[in-house]
């Protein structure tokens, strides 16, 4: 499926209703998940997050304007952020399935459409700009809603879509496509906006003038041709200024960072601060406006964890909690990862019921219920993950044992590899018994006429194909996870042993029963060679992992007697 997020910004942060009637028009579109509503009272401004199929979000977005056009009176608007319009900015960012040249297409669409439709002055900006001087949204957005009456009657900075007219009431809005901005401000112990304004400077890309004699009041230096000189600050696809909140109370660098794969938002957040301390004031904690992906908290917590010389091979709840501790993020106001971690949040959006999520009860008596699935191959591919469980806890005891700080890096290699399979088999416990209700399915379908029973068949087929290829992967992975044990057995905490003894015994036990399914499951293919293939290599397994889990027992045996 085609998914695309969008990121209108709205110029009101205070007046709730009016931001409730605009994100009712946003909800009233099949299709569109309204995942986020982050207002803010200083800046006067609210940030909607919205993610969906292209051309409903495009209609979302659309109603959404329209409404912010009829309640959002811009010419009596203040905030500390900079706008130029009602609806200031409205940024499309491919999430799926879509390029950022297909993403660009819909931005356009939206862009003629409230140009048009609504007679708002549009300018594309970013991927969606029709020139290089309008990619930045700085740029298009220079002298704010106050200059915008004399950039409209400009012949050079005509919009790209609607009327060169300026409507007081809506302003303009800039249109654009995008890939995934992080919002973050960073907090000081600090009052002054100059100095937080100074290390914005410091780190964002474009710097600040290079002055004449004295930094601050001297006069900007410019080349032979009269352009000016600027200083480049430290951090690439970053862009920042400073300001005082007068709802908390300091001063704060606020950041967009336009391309987390070149700057983390560990590394800026770690720039910051060292720039902040070399001028006297401390970082005492950050904000994410709006919502981040998954991949840039597990980063960060990774980073922070090696920076304590930790083990990374712990779970993914945990690194995330080590990422909101180490750059503040529940400073000011407490860190959901559930309502700002935008992968959860779609998770939340649309839940699936998994037997991995049931507790051990739970799963148990589910199990034992009179219900065929979960069966055998679910409990095959739990049992391995418990194997994988049981050498992973072995790895991080190791990695933190007293006196062997040296060796903390190897066994934290060894603990994120445990944690692979680990997720990999749990996944595997759940898709063990999808597979059996793909099964159940096609055997339900209708087989009246000769279409439908050629239909039928092929469905029975394809599904069998599928729940013989789950047992084998889990007999893949499990075996897979012996590599580990073995080397926790022979190298790991000496006081554990015991504890990789009995991965063993799981591990062995993971690929002899997912080979039992793949034996029977198979026995219904009529691709006789694929069958013949996945037993032939199930076998293999098998026999391997028996003759791992006597060698590992073995070794357990002499270190205990």
């Amino acid at each position: 499926m085609k998914l695309i997020e969008c990121v209108p910004n709205f110029s009101e942060g205070n007046d709730m209703d009016i931001i409730r009637l605009i994100t009712d028009q946003i909800e009233s579109v099949d299709g569109v998940k309204l995942l986020d509503v982050d207002p803010g009272k200083a800046t006067n401004r609210t940030v909607v997050t919205i993610v969906g199929t292209p051309d409903e979000v495009v209609e979302a977005a659309f109603r959404a304007i329209k409404k912010a056009s009829e309640l959002i009176d811009m010419s009596k608007h203040k905030g500390a952020h900079p706008r130029f319009g009602g609806t200031d900015v409205c940024p499309f960012v491919p999430v799926s399935g879509i390029s950022m040249e297909e993403t660009v297409e819909y931005a356009h669409k939206l862009a003629k459409r409230v140009g048009d439709e609504l007679e708002i002055p549009v300018y594309c900006y970013e991927n969606a700009a029709f020139t290089a001087e309008r990619r930045n949204l700085a740029k298009v957005r220079a002298g704010e809603y106050e200059g915008l009456n004399e950039k409209l009657s400009n012949p050079a900075s005509k919009p790209d879509f609607g009327p060169a007219r300026f409507n007081p009431r809506t302003g303009a809005i800039a249109i654009g496509a995008r890939d995934f901005l992080v919002a973050i401000n960073y907090n000081l112990n600090t009052t002054s906006t100059r100095r937080a304004n100074a290390i914005a400077f410091d780190v964002r890309e474009k710097g600040r003038p290079e002055r004449e004699g004295n930094a601050v009041t001297g006069k900007i230096k410019k080349d032979e041709n009269g352009k000016e000189l600027w200083i480049p600050g430290t951090l690439k696809g970053c862009k920042a200024i400073g300001w005082f909140i007068d709802e908390y109370g300091i001063a704060q660098v606020s950041m967009n960072i336009t391309n987390i794969s070149i700057t983390p938002v560990h590394i800026a957040f770690e720039e910051v601060a060292e720039k902040a301390r070399l001028r006297g004031i401390r970082v005492t904690g950050s904000e994410i406006v709006g919502l981040i992906p998954k991949k840039a908290l597990i980063e960060a917590g990774k980073y922070f964890l090696a920076k304590q010389n930790r083990s990374l091979g712990v779970s993914e709840a945990e690194i995330i909690k080590i990422a909101i501790k180490s750059m503040g993020l529940d400073d000011l106001k407490p860190f959901i990862p559930a309502e700002k971690i935008i992968e959860y949040v779609l998770e939340a959006e649309n839940p699936v019921k998994k037997l991995v999520d049931m507790s051990c009860t739970g799963f148990a008596d589910e199990t034992a219920s009179e219900s065929p699935a979960p069966g055998g191959g679910s409990i095959a591919a739990y049992m391995g993950a418990l194997g994988a469980s049981l050498a992973t806890m072995v790895a991080n005891l190791s990695s933190h044992k007293a006196g062997w700080d040296e060796r903390w890096e190897d066994f934290s290699k060894w603990a994120e590899k445990g944690q692979f399979i680990k997720d990999h088999l749990l996944f595997l416990v759940d898709e063990d018994t999808r597979a059996f209700n793909k099964i159940m399915d096609a055997f339900s379908l209708p087989k009246s006429t000769d279409d439908e029973k050629n239909s039928r068949k092929k469905a029975i087929q394809d599904a069998t194909v599928y729940a013989t290829e789950v047992p084998y992967r889990t007999m893949v992975a499990a075996f897979e996870s012996f590599e580990l044990i073995k080397a926790m057995a022979e190298y790991g905490n000496p006081n554990s042993v015991t504890d990789a003894g009995v991965g063993a015994l799981c591990a062995r036990s993971a690929v002899m029963g997912a080979y039992l399914n793949v034996r029977i499951n198979a026995a219904g293919l009529e691709n006789k060679a694929l069958a013949a293939q996945m037993l032939k290599h199930g076998a293999e397994i098998e026999k391997k992992a028996q003759e791992l889990e006597e060698q590992i027992l073995e070794i357990v045996s002499k270190k205990i007697d």
